[in-house]
């Protein structure tokens, strides 16, 4: 049994892992969803959830925090003023993953990330 393990590793070093998962949260962020592999929907989820969660919380702080990760202020300005204000009453599960087949070149089990509205 494997304790303490916070993430998967995505078969990438950290810098690049943490690259791709911020660029998913931007782009579900952007674009309301996104398709790509399943393993990488499930880390990206829990990303889009805890900034959700802080963009709930509307302070200076907060917004800082979420700037941090997104690294765009359109981004964080989208965050806080349009999608969490839909998700007040809801504590918690604010991203839905959908499973959509394997991808043909390689097999990889492919997902659709995307907001609940």
């Amino acid at each position: 049994m494997k304790h303490k393990i916070g993430h998967k590793k995505l078969s990438k070093p950290t810098d690049q892992r943490l690259a791709i998962l911020r660029s998913l949260a931007k782009e579900v962020i952007a674009r309301g969803q996104i398709e790509t592999t399943l393993a990488r929907a499930k880390e990206a989820r829990r990303i889009l959830e805890k900034l959700i969660t802080l963009a709930k919380e509307d302070t200076l702080y907060a917004r800082r925090r979420a700037f941090r990760i997104l690294q765009n202020e359109t981004l964080v300005k989208r965050l806080f003023e349009e999608i969490a204000p839909q998700f007040s009453e809801r504590q918690g599960g604010y991203v839905r993953i959908i499973r959509l087949g394997y991808r043909r070149g390689d097999r990889a089990e492919m997902a659709l990330i995307s907001l609940i509205t």
